[in-house]
This record gives structure tokens, sequence and C-alpha cells, in this order.
């Protein structure tokens, strides 16, 4: 089964999500079906309410990225991993870097669009995995980046509010377009009507 992702303008992505337990219903099945949902979108990550669910939970695979990139272009961004395929539950950001740096972004809830934002290059989180295992590991580069945006989403925040008040007025219509459905996709999305 796939999950149809939500669009800009949905509700569901500006919500705080709520921490889930251990005994959260169909939680197995669930991350299954959000792994399967990412992999038919050609994503790298995909968080509970971009798939209408508001709880505290998202997937990262920044070991896809890694393995397309030849050796100099991941000098610049991985810092000694091999990129990761992992589940995030509850996460908390504890500490992030001085040292920031700009790339593009792009979410599958806002398709057919990147814009440049900036991140710490490094951070560290607490987190539980997919069993319910506490974690505490310090991520930098690209996976860094991409926890970062995810995490982001159980937060209510999208990446387009890191950018600045005219950037915003600028790309009005193509997120009106992107609300609306006319945007070209071949994964299937639920549109704000």
């Amino acid at each position: 089964m796939i999950l149809p992702i939500v669009s800009y303008g949905h509700r569901v992505l500006r919500k705080k999500c709520d921490p889930i337990k251990a005994s959260y219903p169909k939680l197995e099945a669930l991350i299954d079906t959000m792994w399967k949902t990412l992999a038919m979108a050609d994503g790298c990550g995909l968080a509970a309410p971009q798939v209408n669910l508001p709880i505290r939970l998202f997937l990262v695979d920044s070991k896809i990225v890694y393995d397309v990139m030849d050796d100099a272009t991941r000098a610049n961004y991985f810092d000694g991993d091999e990129g990761i395929h992992e589940v995030f539950i509850n996460a908390a950001i504890t500490e992030e870097s001085e040292e920031v740096w700009k790339d593009r972004e792009g979410c599958l809830s806002i398709p057919s669009m990147t814009e440049p934002v900036e991140r710490p290059w490094r951070i560290t989180l607490n987190y539980y995995d997919r069993n319910f295992n506490k974690h505490t590991r310090t991520f930098s580069g690209l996976t860094a980046r991409m926890i970062q945006h995810e995490y982001d989403h159980t937060e209510g925040v999208l990446y387009i509010d890191y950018l600045t008040a005219e950037r915003r007025k600028v790309l009005k219509p193509k997120l009106e377009k992107a609300k609306r459905g006319e945007v070209r996709v071949k994964y299937p999305m639920k549109f704000v009507k």
C-alpha cells in the first residue's frame, strides 16, 4: 500500500506533532508503508505529517544519495559516514554546530521546486528507532540536513519558512499551484482544494 502525500497548504503540515509510544497502533505496518511510499516517490525523507498523521515519526535515507555520488562529490556532502537508512521516533535535537552551510532543498509536499536553505553542518539528537531502542547520535553533512528537514515537519515547519519574506512572495504563485495540485508528480498526493 502507498499513502498519499499531503500538499503544501494542508493544515497537518503546520501542526506540532505529538510523541508516540511503542504501543502506537500498527506502528510496524505504518513504518513499512511509509518506506514504500518514500520509494515510490523517489524521495530521501518522509515525515508522518506528510501522510496526514500528526505524530513524531520520520524516515531518512541518505544512503541512497551517497550511493549515486562520485567520491569527489561525497567529500563535500558526507563527513566520514556512508549515509543512513533510519527511522526516527520522538526525535529531539539537543545540539547544533555553529558551522553552517547552504544547499538546495526540496519537499515531496511542495513538488517542482527547490530553494537554498542554511542549516547547521552537525547536529546531535535523541530518538527512538523502529524497535523503540533509544539513541543519542551525532550526524553531519547531508545526513544532518535531511534529518533537520524531516524533524522540522514534526515541528510544523517547512523549509520555505527559512527563506526571506521577499523570496516567499516571489514563490507564492508556485506554492499556490502546488496547493491546488497543478503540478505533475508520479506519486499519489492529497491536494488542498
